[in-house]
């Protein structure tokens, strides 16, 4: 392949890692179970904010071409505004390459579309996402916000937050807000881990006749979730209530986009939530001054929740592919390259936020990516936003404290900020 110069000293287009080996891996998905790998991804904000990453074979999965990795805040942002450059279309939203002959039916989800297209699917679905609508489910989450932590203090000792109150609160606040019955939220959580935790040896992938590994996104792995889908929109045309189901099931989505849009909404809405709730919870218990701040009421509850967002943004990454030959903080790109977006890195650049490494829930202004940026910003951020600040909320009124009981589980992905198990001592009001 032909070599291209560069001031910076650049890899030959479509290099590996192994020519640079100061180049951190931030690829591995065991990197995460620690955490957010912060020196690494400072390293490559500092020396090279645009690199090549390899993507060898792990946990069973195949060996990939590799891709850029973008690092700084700016360069995040540019890449998730220009979709005219940086293609969500072209090979899809994940870091691994879909089955090419899966590529078709992955492009039906929104996610997965470039404008003008996307922008037709998401005027369709924002209108079920009306600020009155999202509004009415307030009460309901707060009583259930209340509810869950009462009982966990009142359980006294030590108590796994995400079994007790996390896990339950974002799914039951989903199934309100698109109308699925709750007793059918065991399907929700088992079709949104079979998606999310793909990665995670917990949930041990399914496998082919040849023994691969099947990609949880593929038209066999997500059949029965449409099927359910259409039995359910089939049900809101005869029983119509308010919810996005309704809505959905009422408007001019073909099949086929239901079904996509189903899968988007349950595992985007529901995983949000999941894993920004105990992540926000493990950022107050670790700094206790302030959380203090917080429960005292010096600090506004809106801007706590955009900075326990910040540092810990319920997605890692998310992954582009250039439409076409461009260039990007000095680096060379080619046509069908993969560009993946840290969010996690960004949200912590030192050229876009004051001391980044300290917790302030005052800080504004707070530009974090953690709902994305451009035309794909989250469809339900604002839900989420809500949901956040009703359970912080209710943490305050309903227990005195929250204080580390024991390290956190994490999820093994370099995609979803995942917490499977956060041990904490919950203090009386």
């Amino acid at each position: 392949m032909m070599e291209t110069s560069s001031p910076l000293g650049r890899l030959p287009a479509g290099g590996t890692v192994g020519e640079r080996a100061d180049v951190p891996d931030v690829f591995d998905p065991r990197i995460y179970a620690a955490g957010i790998p912060h020196d690494r991804f400072r390293a490559l904000r500092d020396r090279h904010p645009v690199a090549r990453q390899e993507e060898p074979e792990i946990l069973g999965w195949p060996a990939g071409s590799g891709f850029w990795s973008v690092t700084r805040h700016a360069d995040v942002v540019r890449v998730l505004k220009d979709s005219g450059t940086y293609s969500s279309h072209l090979g899809a939203t994940q870091i691994r390459d879909p089955d090419p002959a899966d590529l078709p039916f992955i492009r039906r989800m929104m996610l997965n579309q470039d404008p003008p297209e996307h922008g037709r699917l998401r005027r369709l679905v924002s209108r079920a996402f009306t600020p009155g609508r999202i509004e009415r489910f307030a009460a309901t989450a707060r009583e259930r916000a209340g509810k869950l932590l009462a009982g966990a203090v009142a359980a006294g000792g030590e108590v796994d937050l995400v079994r007790s109150v996390t896990d339950d609160y974002a799914l039951l606040n989903l199934t309100d807000l698109l109308g699925v019955p709750a007793s059918d939220r065991g399907l929700l959580h088992a079709w949104t881990e079979r998606v999310i935790a793909y990665q995670d040896p917990d949930e041990p992938p399914v496998l082919d006749a040849e023994g691969r590994p099947v990609n949880p996104r593929s038209p066999a792995m997500l059949a029965e979730m449409f099927g359910y889908a259409q039995e359910l929109a089939a049900h809101k045309r005869e029983h119509p209530a308010d919810d996005v189901m309704t809505s959905l099931a009422t408007s001019e989505l073909a099949d086929a986009e239901l079904e996509m849009f189903f899968f988007l909404l349950t595992v985007a809405g529901n995983d949000t939530v999941r894993s920004a709730a105990p992540g926000g919870l493990l950022a107050l218990a670790e700094h206790p001054d302030e959380q203090r701040r917080l429960w005292r009421g010096e600090v506004a509850m809106d801007t706590a929740v955009d900075e326990l967002l910040r540092v810990h943004p319920p997605v890692l990454s998310f992954r582009r592919t250039a439409h076409r030959d461009t260039e990007l903080a000095g680096q060379l790109i080619r046509a069908g390259e993969k560009v993946v977006v840290f969010h996690a890195s960004a949200n912590h650049d030192e050229r876009a936020f004051v001391d980044p490494h300290r917790l302030d829930l005052g800080r504004t202004p707070n530009p974090h990516v953690s709902f994305g940026d451009g035309p794909h910003v989250c469809l339900g951020a604002h839900f989420a936003r809500l949901q956040l600040r009703v359970l912080y909320e209710e943490a305050r009124a309903t227990c005195g404290g929250v204080a580390p009981a024991g390290p956190p589980r994490r999820l093994v992905s370099n995609f979803i900020n995942g917490i499977k198990a956060l041990p904490v001592r919950l203090r009386e009001p």
